[in-house]
């Protein structure tokens, strides 16, 4: 009886199987692409070396790059439809499962495949074809730097990946904003991200700024899931704060860095472990010299 069982076992993995061969092949078809696109998206999951197949298999990345190029003259002027963006998001969504595999991701760098992804990054449409375009686009970029490799983080800082995550987390939704500062915060906890960012004034000004709006906004409008990473990112720069209020450029810029830090403090409505480390950090960036006016003003203004 047992027997029996995993033979039927076998056999459905083996139609499965033949399915996903099938699907594989008819990405290299228009006609045929849709379909497959939405059935291997639903697999991918399930599908453990999916990730080998697509990309070892003839024409298939190319099928997948020819889906993204082919949205470009939608998103300029904004006129993506649901149905353009449901059908690109399939694409996306097998590119991420390429991106997160170990046998396929450094080929997947080597090619600069994420590049092509920031055009829908640069989008600011708020409608949800738009909306969800960016956030499936941020997943394949999220997926990247969850492995924590090194190489990750070399190929994106090479790009304009901290610029297009900086913006979207200024004006994105709550998800979008949540996955962008999650992809800054992977960033910064690689030494080579955090001295590439404390390098010059006016990048490491541009974090903080930005982090500081979504302190003020997270104040009106709470999100935990969101104000965990914003902490974190936060208590990382504070890590390096000796190094960056050491160097000419960021001389007074240690007051507003621990004001933040205090006011995400008080503000927050959620508690997660990383406040347990928020007095250490503080006094590492000079909050005791704080005048309880200028945490007042940073408040109110």
């Amino acid at each position: 009886m047992l027997a029996t069982g995993a033979a039927v076992t076998t056999a459905l993995a083996q139609v499965d199987r033949e399915k996903i061969y099938l699907w594989i092949n008819e990405l290299s078809s228009p006609e045929t692409r849709e379909n497959a696109l939405l059935e291997l998206s639903k697999k991918r999951e399930s599908v453990p070396d999916l990730a080998p197949m697509l990309w070892h298999s003839c024409g298939t990345i190319a099928a997948l790059l020819q889906e993204i190029v082919n949205i470009y003259p939608s998103i300029n002027p904004p006129t993506l439809t649901a149905h353009q963006s449901n059908r690109v998001c399939n694409a996306l969504a097998l590119l991420q499962c390429v991106a997160s595999h170990p046998e396929t991701r450094s080929a997947f760098l080597a090619a600069h495949i994420p590049l092509f992804l920031y055009p829908f990054l640069h989008t600011v449409s708020k409608t949800r074809p738009f909306e969800y375009l960016r956030l499936t686009s941020l997943g394949v970029i999220g997926a990247l730097v969850k492995t924590d490799e090194q190489e990750v983080i070399n190929f994106l800082l090479t790009t304009e990946i901290i610029p297009l995550c900086l913006r979207i987390m200024e004006s994105g939704s709550e998800l979008s904003k949540t996955v962008a500062t999650f992809i800054l915060q992977k960033i910064l906890l690689d030494d080579t991200g955090l001295a590439y960012i404390c390098q010059t004034y006016e990048r490491f000004s541009h974090v903080a700024m930005i982090l500081g709006k979504m302190v003020l906004q997270l104040s009106k409008e709470p999100s935990a899931r969101l104000l965990k990473h914003v902490v974190r990112c936060y208590l990382r720069l504070s890590d390096n704060s000796r190094l960056a209020i050491s160097h000419p450029c960021f001389r007074g810029y240690e007051k507003p860095l621990a004001i933040g830090l205090f006011v995400l403090a008080l503000t927050s409505k959620y508690m997660c472990c990383d406040f347990f480390s928020l007095p250490l950090q503080l006094s590492a960036v000079s909050c005791k010299s704080m005048h309880p006016l200028d945490i007042l003003f940073f408040l109110l203004f």
